[in-house]
């Protein structure tokens, strides 16, 4: 098993329904929060998102914030929410994963990782057994640094993509076409026709 490829990616969280969980045996969900569920500017969760948890509970699937932000970020998000919530979880260590398993009283075979990068969220998700879900950044990070880590993620995308089209089932109808899903990866500033085009 890789810990670099994800299990499943969407084009976004809203796409995630409790039909499609449930149906690959999902009960609790941990979930990143920037980029993930909303930008880093964005303070507060809007409607989509409360309506999003609110379905998730409404159909028996726990949640809780696993984030790798600090105190202050994190309460404030979560403050309409009241979801369990961990801040500087240090992903992709895993050890808030397995608290919040704990605590939700759920398993590495009943949990899902949901977020936007693939060297924390499906890396912390991975190497303790469960399946990571991935999303594109909503708005991504410029930085060198990121920059970095995005470029590093191309190569795991690409074999999740190999993946998801040779899998061919009922969860890829879910999910998407996969090519288009991880479009951001394939097609944009990391991939290698966005360089190349952009050499000089």
């Amino acid at each position: 098993m890789s810990w670099f490829v994800p299990d499943y990616a969407f084009a976004t969280y809203r796409d995630i329904s409790p039909e499609f969980l449930s149906a690959i045996g999902i009960k609790a969900l941990l979930i990143d929060i920037d980029n993930t569920l909303a930008p880093y500017e964005q303070d507060t969760p809007d409607e989509h998102i409360v309506a999003w948890f609110d379905a998730l509970a409404k159909n028996g699937i726990k949640a809780t914030l696993v984030s790798n932000n600090g105190r202050e970020r994190v309460e404030l998000f979560n403050e309409s929410l009241g979801l369990p919530a961990y801040f500087k979880s240090g992903k992709p260590f895993a050890k808030n994963l397995k608290r919040a398993m704990r605590d939700m009283g759920s398993d590495k075979s009943n949990t899902a990782m949901l977020g936007d990068q693939v060297l924390t969220d499906v890396v912390a998700g991975r190497h303790i057994g469960l399946r990571a879900i991935i999303v594109p950044p909503i708005k991504d990070r410029t930085s060198a640094f990121f920059r970095f880590k995005r470029a590093l993620e191309v190569g795991s995308i690409k074999k999740y993509v190999k993946k998801a089209q040779k899998r061919g089932d009922s969860t890829q109808n879910v999910c998407g076409d996969a090519e288009k899903t991880c479009a951001f990866w394939l097609e944009g500033r990391y991939s290698a026709k966005y360089l190349k085009n952009h050499a000089n």
